[in-house]
């Protein structure tokens, strides 16, 4: 009896990942027929179901609300720091009578789109670039896990926000120092 029971709870699990698999192909399709898909996909940390997960966020992506209405829902995202405030990865003050200074996560933000952000940075550090080396930076200036990983968050929506706007895929840019000329 109990042998019959798990059996057909581990059919069921078998048919429950096939369709989950079937759905994030189906995503994934959906995804890519999106003319900015290319783009996002482009920036480390963000495949096609969190680039998915992104434009839902976002009503179709920062490009086709870029200039857009102020009245309409998400208010254009005429600035990356809209779109971050949009997603809740900027502090706002919470200032009391003689205390100042002090910062906390607004109450009201897309929890969907904070978490496409916290997520890609999270994917972000698995592979040695400029975010891990971004995320190291904010380490070693003090910063716990979680702190650093929502600047990176914030640094992933400031460049997507560049893309975007500027219609152009993300390139790592390797700088190397020039040599000090003897005078």
């Amino acid at each position: 009896r109990t042998a019959v029971l798990v059996a057909g709870l581990a059919r069921r699990l078998l048919e429950l990942d096939r369709e989950i698999k079937d759905t994030d192909k189906l995503i994934t399709t959906v995804f890519r027929t999106h003319p900015d898909a290319a783009i996002i996909e482009s920036l480390p940390g963000l495949g096609p179901i969190l680039g998915a997960e992104f434009l839902t966020a976002t009503n179709g992506g920062v490009s086709s609300s870029i200039g857009a209405d102020v009245g309409s829902e998400l208010g254009g995202f005429a600035s990356s720091g809209r779109l971050a405030s949009y997603a809740g990865l900027v502090p706002v003050p919470q200032d009391s009578g003689r205390i100042s200074g002090n910062l906390r996560r607004p109450r009201r933000y897309n929890r969907r789109l904070r978490r496409v952000f916290y997520m890609a940075a999270l994917s972000s550090l698995k592979t040695d670039g400029p975010s891990r080396t971004f995320y190291q930076r904010k380490r070693s200036e003090k910063m716990i896990h979680t702190q650093a990983l929502l600047a990176l968050a914030r640094r992933l929506v400031d460049v997507l926000w560049a893309l975007l706007r500027d219609q152009r895929m993300f390139t790592i840019t390797i700088t190397t120092p020039q040599p000090a000329t003897a005078a």
